[in-house]
């Protein structure tokens, strides 16, 4: 007895290679067309993304330019949203350890060691050692704050100087004062880093500098482009 054939066999996802990467992009357009869109054009739509056999002798005409157009325009607008998608699923099985989008105040020496010593091997670690009324520090601390959103796998930390418990190494003229950290290695110490800067000074500055010497991961993934790029209608 013949096993009766299903008319819209479901396409696997999520498959490596050639041929599952083109099932999951049909997949993925099909699923993605505009219920907006008028249903003659859906349905040709559903044609071109997933033929069926009975489809494809009715595709042996030639088609029409304003078919081939609407199909030009789908396909942009859904590479968009599909490699967005992609670039999101990507982001998220690269990405480890713990997110902390903040900046953590250490009360003591102690503290200090211990987010050296102790944090995960693959984290970096930016302390920044201030004192309050010293010229900068405050700038400083407003920087980090935007910076620890931007980069949350990075753990941005601050501590008063007299905190450390070695006041005396950190005079208010080599402050504010960044150390950077991994692995309990110290990988950059900028004392009074402000002479890198101008007077008046942003998180940009801040982070530019940190790139120039390699210290910064890639930035946490935003689709603000994309976003922007779909908003604008195909002519």
């Amino acid at each position: 007895m013949s096993t009766p054939i299903q008319e819209d066999e479901d396409l696997p996802a999520n498959h490596t290679g050639p041929k599952g990467v083109i099932n999951d992009w049909r997949r993925f357009k099909l699923d993605s067309v505009d219920q907006t869109v008028p249903q003659n054009k859906r349905e040709l739509l559903r044609q071109m993304s997933s033929p069926r056999d009975d489809d494809k002798e009715r595709g042996n005409r030639k088609m029409s330019a304003q078919e081939y157009e609407l199909i030009q325009e789908e396909d942009e607008r859904c590479l968009k949203r599909y490699r967005k998608q992609c670039m999101q699923e990507m982001h998220e099985r690269l990405s480890f350890g713990p997110k902390f989008e903040a900046v953590y105040e250490l009360e003591s020496g102690e503290a200090f060691l211990e987010v050296i010593e102790k944090e995960h091997r693959l984290t970096l670690v930016v302390v920044h050692i201030y004192e309050q009324g010293v010229k900068g520090c405050e700038q400083m601390n407003s920087c980090l704050d935007c910076l620890a959103l931007e980069y949350s796998s990075v753990k941005f930390c601050r501590i008063d100087a007299v905190a450390t418990g070695a006041a005396e190494r950190f005079s208010s003229e080599v402050l504010p004062a960044l150390l950077v950290y991994k692995a309990g290695e110290l990988l950059g110490n900028f004392l009074a880093v402000t002479k890198h800067f101008n007077e008046e000074f942003f998180a940009t500055d801040v982070e530019a500098f940190l790139n120039e010497y390699s210290l910064l991961p890639e930035k946490d993934f935003t689709a603000c482009a994309d976003e922007e790029e779909e908003g604008v209608d195909v002519e």
